[in-house]
């Protein structure tokens, strides 16, 4: 086909598309309006937003009578009526709580003489971050995550800072457990670069290599190309100190530097981990929120009701209103069969009106929701 021609016939096209386009608007607003109508009459008799029986009545129609295109248009169709939704939820102004939450919760961070809770002892990284985090903190040291958890319930004048993930071995999914059970708020976020390096007592030939599960899955490659037999330890800092006051025989310690000298070992070898670029992200938890205005990063944590593509009909929303997810995380509700908690981030603030509705509506729809924070997170350069 010669290029006029194909310009041609495709012009034509493209004008019948713009034809098609221009009734389809006058209609898509026509519906706005009637969807807006069945707003007021929801709100006079105090009926819920979200009626799923009869969204999936609209979509199995369309599905039927669309033929080769039936899943296409029930996409079309699911995002209509999640626009729809999302209207509705505007005019009744719900999530009442979180509306109320973001009016009274402090902006401005905790000052000096802050009490931060991390797991395992003194050098570990979780208290690298809670020092690049806090001015001045406290810190206290306890055995397990479960134990941070157990402090920052106690007070609302003490946090907890725990890893959550990590850019090799990925996420960190006892914490995750953790706050989708205590649910506490995030109120920040710290990411720091991680140098592993191997240290011992003596300078001898190492055949036993001791550390958290997170230290040993990110120095695999070293671990594995030397043959070295792998210690599983609570926490890399706990494994440093384990291995200077036992001394044991050909056995050392992944850990930090910094870990390293603290508790008198030897550094035979530095950045053993598998990434140059190796980077762990913590969170800094709270049982009061703090939502300061520049906040930039925003968690959630909820269940899904059990229909075709509700998952995609929520992550929908977000692209519609220009949110940035960064991740995505599934974990098994406890004592259910096959049914599971989400935790979801996102880059936005709680304090734009429009992410605030988004917000409120996911809130009043899905089962299981909680607002975990809007935080700021310090960027390996910074910390």
């Amino acid at each position: 086909m010669e290029q006029e021609e194909y310009q041609r016939r495709l012009g034509k096209v493209r004008k019948e598309i713009d034809r098609i386009d221009g009734e389809l608007l006058p209609l898509f607003l026509k519906r706005m309006s009637c969807s807006e109508e069945v707003a007021k009459l929801k709100q006079e008799v105090g009926a819920p937003v979200f009626n799923a029986s009869r969204e999936q009545e609209i979509l199995d129609r369309v599905r039927e009578k669309s033929g080769a295109f039936g899943g296409s248009a029930a996409a079309l169709y699911a995002a209509i009526m999640s626009i729809s939704r999302a209207r509705q939820h505007q005019m009744f102004t719900g999530g009442k709580p979180l509306r109320d939450m973001e009016q009274s919760a402090a902006r401005e961070m905790p000052g000096r003489g802050v009490t931060a809770f991390c797991q395992g002892v003194s050098g570990a990284y979780s208290h690298k971050a809670a020092l690049a985090f806090f001015s001045e903190p406290e810190i206290g040291f306890r055995v397990s995550w479960k134990d941070v958890f157990e402090e920052v319930k106690k007070g609302s004048s003490c946090f907890g800072v725990l890893p959550v993930e990590n850019s090799a071995a990925g996420s960190v999914s006892g914490v995750y457990d953790l706050l989708l059970q205590y649910r506490f708020y995030i109120i920040g976020a710290v990411d720091m670069r991680v140098e592993h390096c191997l240290a011992a007592p003596r300078v001898e030939e190492v055949r036993t290599v001791v550390s958290h599960p997170q230290g040993l899955s990110q120095c695999s490659e070293y671990i594995e190309s030397h043959g070295i037999q792998q210690k599983e330890f609570s926490n890399t800092a706990a494994a440093a100190k384990y291995v200077a006051e036992n001394a044991l025989p050909n056995t050392a310690a992944i850990c930090s530097r910094e870990a390293a000298e603290k508790y008198g070992l030897k550094v035979l070898e530095e950045n053993v981990q598998n990434a140059r670029n190796n980077v762990t992200r913590f969170v800094v938890i709270s049982r009061e929120p703090i939502l300061p205005k520049e906040a930039s990063k925003i968690s959630l944590c909820f269940s899904l009701p059990h229909k075709t593509g509700s998952l995609y009909s929520i992550l929908e929303r977000f692209a519609i209103g220009g949110l940035n997810l960064t991740k995505i995380e599934s974990r098994p509700i406890p004592e259910s069969n096959f049914e599971y908690d989400f935790y979801l981030d996102f880059t936005g603030n709680i304090h734009d009106p429009e992410t605030l509705e988004l917000i409120c509506s996911l809130y009043d729809e899905l089962p299981r929701f909680s607002f975990l924070g809007n935080y700021i997170e310090i960027s390996p350069e910074k910390a």
